[in-house]
C-alpha cells in the first residue's frame, strides 16, 4: 500500500508541475489592444453571487485559474489522445466498470442517511452489472428500470445538520466545499477499499486511477472560461453551492 502511495504522490507531482510550468506563462498584448467593457449584473443577481461564505476567495481564485491552465494543458489533452486511441464502445465500457465501482459508497451513504429504497436500488444495480453485466462493462441495470442514483458522505454530513462551511476549490478537482472536502477523504477510502479487493499490482492500481481520472474528465461538458462571463467563477460557486443544497434536501 505504501508503494501505490508513494508512485501515486510521485506522478501527482509531475503532473502539478507540468501544470505550474503552463501557468507561469505570460501572454504579450498587443499595443493597440481595447480594454473589454465588462457588463456588470443586476443587484438582485450581486446578492446571489455573495450569498455563500467565501473567506478563502484569494486561494480560491488562484486555484481556480490554476485548474483552467492544469485543465487546458494537461487534462484536455489526455482526454483528447485517449480518445482518439480508444473505440467508442471500449470507452462507454470503462465509463460503466467505474461508475460500477461507485455504487459502492453511494450504497453505504444511502444506510447513513436512511435512505432504504435508494440503497436497495444500488444494491440491485451493482449486483446485477457486475454479474451479468460482466464487472461492470455493461450497464443492464439501468434498461430494466434500475436508476443509478449519487450520494456521498458530503450529503450524508449535509443530511444530519453539517453546515458546508466555507467554499473551497480544490486542485484538479475544483468547487467543493469544507464539508464535502472532508466527505471526499470517506469516499475515497471506500472506493479504495473495493480497488484493493480486486487484488492489482500496486502500478495496476495507479494506472486504473490514472484512467478513472481521465475518464471523468471525458463526461464533464465543463470548460474554463467558455461562457464569456467576466463572472464565471461568482456564477459557478452559486450554481455549486446551490445544487449541493438540492441534493441534500431530497
Amino acid at each position: 500500500m505504501s508503494a501505490l502511495i508513494n508512485q501515486y504522490a510521485q506522478a501527482m507531482c509531475v503532473l502539478l508541475s507540468c501544470c505550474l510550468m503552463a501557468c507561469s506563462a505570460v501572454p504579450e498584448l498587443e499595443e493597440d489592444a481595447i480594454t473589454p467593457e465588462v457588463q456588470l449584473p443586476s443587484e438582485q443577481a450581486l446578492g446571489l453571487m455573495s450569498a455563500y461564505d467565501d473567506p478563502w476567495e484569494g486561494f480560491n481564485r488562484r486555484m481556480y485559474y490554476f485548474n483552467a491552465k492544469a485543465d487546458q494543458y494537461v487534462l484536455l489533452p489526455a482526454v483528447s489522445g485517449y480518445r482518439k486511441v480508444t473505440p467508442d464502445f471500449v470507452e462507454v465500457g470503462v465509463s460503466n466498470f467505474f461508475n460500477n465501482l461507485g455504487e459502492i459508497p453511494t450504497f453505504i451513504n444511502s444506510l447513513l442517511q436512511l435512505k432504504l429504497s435508494v440503497a436497495g436500488e444500488t444494491l440491485g444495480r451493482f449486483a446485477l452489472n457486475s454479474t451479468v453485466g460482466l464487472a461492470g462493462l455493461i450497464d443492464v441495470a439501468t434498461p430494466v428500470g434500475l436508476v443509478e442514483q449519487n450520494e456521498d458522505f458530503g450529503q450524508t454530513l449535509g443530511y444530519w445538520g453539517v453546515n458546508s462551511g466555507p467554499y473551497l476549490v480544490l486542485p484538479l478537482l475544483g468547487p467543493s466545499s469544507l464539508r464535502d472536502a472532508t466527505g471526499l477523504v470517506f469516499d475515497s477510502l471506500a472506493y479504495q477499499k473495493a480497488i484493493d479487493e480486486l487484488g492489482m499490482k500496486a502500478d495496476e492500481e495507479l494506472f486504473l486511477s490514472l484512467l478513472k481520472s481521465i475518464d471523468a474528465r471525458a463526461s464533464l461538458p465543463f470548460r474554463y472560461y467558455a461562457s464569456g462571463s467576466a463572472f464565471e467563477y461568482e456564477n459557478l460557486r452559486l450554481l455549486y453551492m446551490k445544487y449541493r443544497e438540492i441534493q441534500i434536501a431530497r
